[in-house]
């Protein structure tokens, strides 16, 4: 059974369009709050971040009138990064976590990230129970006029965010004589990002740190890393942290402005890891990970698998097989020791502890020779154009062609109405070719 209204990261879309309008809001806020309300394990309480959306004004709202309809007490956080929220459900002991964003996406979409009291994204078996929910008539799950919530701001969300992030290391450990560029793609990291790295002492270079509701990921971010990349070589920076809308991703530059991606990310802390006998099993990628990453892995004798790409299905790997490490070639990476979701400033705190004796980021994180790979995003009016015969003719004539010499990865993404294209080959020719077999027949 298909899911109706969420994808492979909560709810996503464009805003005022058919799911991401108030009235809907107030839908999933009342089916959520009901649905957790009937565990009856808690208090009932539900929290609210968000990023840095203008349109982020209209939903709350309505989302905290269908949870407090529910009979939810709500606590509201202003922007904070998503792993900000779920942690803080779970220190908080609250019901649920809801967080209002559209992640790397511009500011004219929004959407919804939901966490259960444990501070884990749902599964998708109670989101489609909340699901069944929404679609039910709304006075079924309406609370008496006495039994309505409550509503508070709390205004210590980024105090509280970062001395959570702060306890994960030990109390020496200070960045003081590195020079830092960080661009919090005037998202939700915007103010705790910058706080956090002067509070251990660095010497920080803040771009996106001005919001103004319509620049959120808008050429800046870990979605635009030649921002960053320029910024580090102006600055002549030690190093340079990228996140995108909500802070759950982060792409780094080392100090001789070379792009740092998750992959090379995970490579670099699972060889830590490994050698301080922190890594628990091995290390989870997605089948967008790069093969040069899975070939290095085999050399170093650590074990790698893939999941579906959706650090959710990376982190539901992670507890099956009880590893401790994971994540995406996008910069979504869980350090399994310390948090259940991606978080772009705990990762980057992390990588940054490994440099503490001198060591340089271009050392730090070179660990393995990438495969060529291509990716292209198709954008489409229906996603289902990829069960087409001809589509599916197409991906067969190609996988066949580059078989033995690389792989072909098409699939519908989970948060874009685009489908996207991916192939990895040392042969660029081949590779170039077969994606623009597929391409052409889409577009």
């Amino acid at each position: 059974m298909t899911k109706k209204y969420f994808g492979t990261d909560g709810i996503r879309g464009a805003i005022n369009s058919k799911n991401i309008n108030g009235d809907m809001f107030f839908k999933f806020g009342l089916a959520s709050g009901t649905y957790f309300k009937s565990q009856k394990k808690r208090k009932q309480i539900a929290i609210i971040a968000k990023d840095t959306r203008l349109s982020g004004y209209t939903l709350e709202p309505a989302l905290v009138s269908g949870l407090t309809s529910a009979g939810m007490h709500v606590y509201t956080l202003g922007p904070l990064p998503t792993n900000g929220l779920a942690m803080l459900t779970k220190v908080m002991r609250a019901n649920m976590g809801i967080m209002i964003t559209a992640s790397h996406n511009p500011h004219n979409d929004n959407g919804l990230k939901l966490f259960g009291p444990d501070g884990m994204k749902l599964s998708d078996k109670i989101e489609k129970k909340i699901e069944s929910l929404i679609d039910k008539k709304i006075s079924k799950n309406l609370s008496k006029p006495e039994k309505l919530g409550r509503v508070k701001r709390l205004e210590t969300g980024t105090k509280d965010y970062i001395k959570i992030l702060k306890k994960n290391f030990n109390k020496e450990f200070n960045l003081r004589g590195l020079r830092i560029v960080i661009d919090c793609a005037n998202g939700a990291g915007y103010k705790a990002g910058p706080e956090l790295l002067r509070s251990l002492g660095a010497k920080v270079i803040a771009i996106g740190v001005n919001p103004n509701g319509l620049n959120i990921n808008k050429n800046c971010g870990s979605t635009f890393p030649g921002k960053i990349k320029l910024a580090v070589k102006k600055n002549k920076a030690h190093i340079g942290i990228s996140l995108d809308g909500d802070a759950d991703r982060i792409i780094m530059c080392d100090e001789k402005s070379n792009i740092i991606d998750g992959d090379q990310i995970i490579a670099a802390l699972a060889t830590r890891w490994k050698n301080k006998k922190m890594l628990k099993g091995g290390v989870v990628g997605t089948l967008m990970s790069n093969y040069g990453l899975e070939k290095y892995f085999k050399n170093e004798g650590i074990k790698f698998i893939r999941a579906h790409v959706g650090d959710r299905y990376v982190k539901e790997k992670m507890q099956k097989n009880k590893y401790n490490l994971g994540g995406e070639q996008s910069g979504h990476i869980i350090l399994g020791k310390f948090a259940t979701t991606g978080d772009g400033l705990l990762v980057a705190l992390e990588s940054l502890f490994a440099l503490r004796k001198g060591k340089r980021a271009s050392e730090f994180f070179q660990k393995f020779k990438k495969t060529p790979q291509l990716l292209k995003n198709i954008e489409v009016k229906d996603k289902n154009i990829i069960n087409k015969p001809e589509i599916k003719n197409s991906i067969k004539f190609a996988s066949k062609l580059i078989k033995g010499k690389g792989r072909i990865l098409v699939r519908k993404s989970g948060t874009e109405s685009k489908i996207r294209v991916m192939g990895e080959s040392e042969n660029k020719s081949l590779l170039f070719k077969c994606v623009n077999i597929i391409t052409k027949k889409i577009k």
